[in-house]
């Protein structure tokens, strides 16, 4: 892999709020999202999980976000498809990007979705088990955005508009594009680029060879591009900002990171390389995180594609990036293959 500069700069938030007022942490990731772009970040992006307080709809959250924004980038990452309706889903999906302006980004895994025990028998009618939770939803969610009319040309609908030829609706011209594959083992990445999608990847990934973390990315990486893929590739680090953070709260933290990882100097909010100018990096912001490449037979990795992508923690204040962000813009810094997002 060559040298790569990064232009791009986003951030990640879950969302989070108070099990007893979910409005009042709802309202102020909304308004976090505004701060960020009032400061100049390029992408914002939302996780999406289920039975947890956060955000547990990522197309009715970036709805409204589309309101209280204007210019910076809104995506998910990621929606696990497995609860949802490919056909449905990118109704809602197209419906967010037509109010933001074109300015969506869709992340989405495949794989069993977590808590299935308990929400397939609410989700799905008979038994769940043998249901498809295959990459091939991701192709249909796909396939659903591309604006193909159903049938032949002689099929027609009634509507109050008069007749007209059935396809999804609304149309959102160019989100194909800028949908984003969670892959967190080789062989999602291969699968990602073989299909044309780009390429989301975090702070936990599968091994497969290697205990090191920024040799599993890079090969990860390596192994996307060799699909001959046009695609961008997207960066996430988990950022901790202490500059502000209490004694206890510093070190909770910090016991919390080196009981699950080894310590690495890796960097970056949410990075993404542009394809269309080579090796291009689009984000970036060093800071000390942790991270680690996980044996592809660890029981917390068993399904690689159910785990998406880790890209981010809440960033509560945005501003403290905003001197890293200039400073990595004007160093033009240079990632080698052993950094990948």
């Amino acid at each position: 892999m060559g040298n790569i500069s990064i232009s791009h700069i986003g951030f990640l938030t879950p969302g989070n709020y108070p099990d007893g007022d979910p409005l009042s942490g709802l309202e102020r990731t909304l308004e976090q999202l505004q701060y960020g772009e009032d400061l100049g970040f390029d992408s914002a992006w939302v996780r999406q999980r289920h039975l947890e307080p956060g955000i547990s709809s990522a197309s009715a959250f970036l709805a409204a976000a589309t309101q209280r924004t204007s210019r910076i980038e809104l995506g998910t990452a990621v929606i696990p498809i497995g609860y949802e309706s490919p056909y449905r889903l990118a109704e809602d999906l197209a419906t967010v990007d037509v109010l933001s302006g074109g300015r969506l980004n869709i992340g989405v895994s495949a794989g069993r979705p977590l808590h299935a025990e308990l929400i397939a028998p609410l989700v799905f009618d008979g038994d769940w088990t043998g249901y498809d939770f295959s990459h091939d939803r991701v192709l249909r969610f796909a396939d659903n955005l591309r604006g193909t009319y159903l049938g032949d040309e002689q099929t027609l609908i009634k509507t109050p508009f008069g007749p007209q030829r059935p396809r999804l609706q609304p149309y959102a011209k160019g989100l194909i594009d800028r949908i984003w594959y969670g892959g967190g083992s080789q062989r999602s990445a291969e699968w990602a680029g073989r299909n044309g999608f780009n390429l989301l990847t975090g702070n936990m990934i599968t091994g497969e060879g290697t205990d090191d973390f920024f040799t599993a990315q890079s090969r990860l990486i390596e192994i996307y591009r060799a699909a001959d893929t046009q695609r961008r590739v997207a960066l996430g680090r988990v950022i901790v900002p202490f500059d502000s953070a209490d004694a206890a709260t510093r070190r909770r933290y910090r016991d919390y990171t080196d009981g699950r990882h080894s310590g690495r100097d890796i960097g970056a909010a949410v990075c993404r390389s542009d394809s269309a100018r080579g090796r291009r990096v689009e984000a970036g912001a060093s800071l000390r995180v942790r991270a680690r490449a996980i044996s592809p037979d660890s029981p917390r990795l068993r399904d690689a594609d159910r785990t998406g992508t880790r890209m981010g923690s809440t960033i509560r204040h945005p501003r403290r990036f905003l001197k890293m962000r200039s400073s990595i813009r004007r160093q033009n810094n240079h990632l080698t293959g052993n950094m990948h997002q």
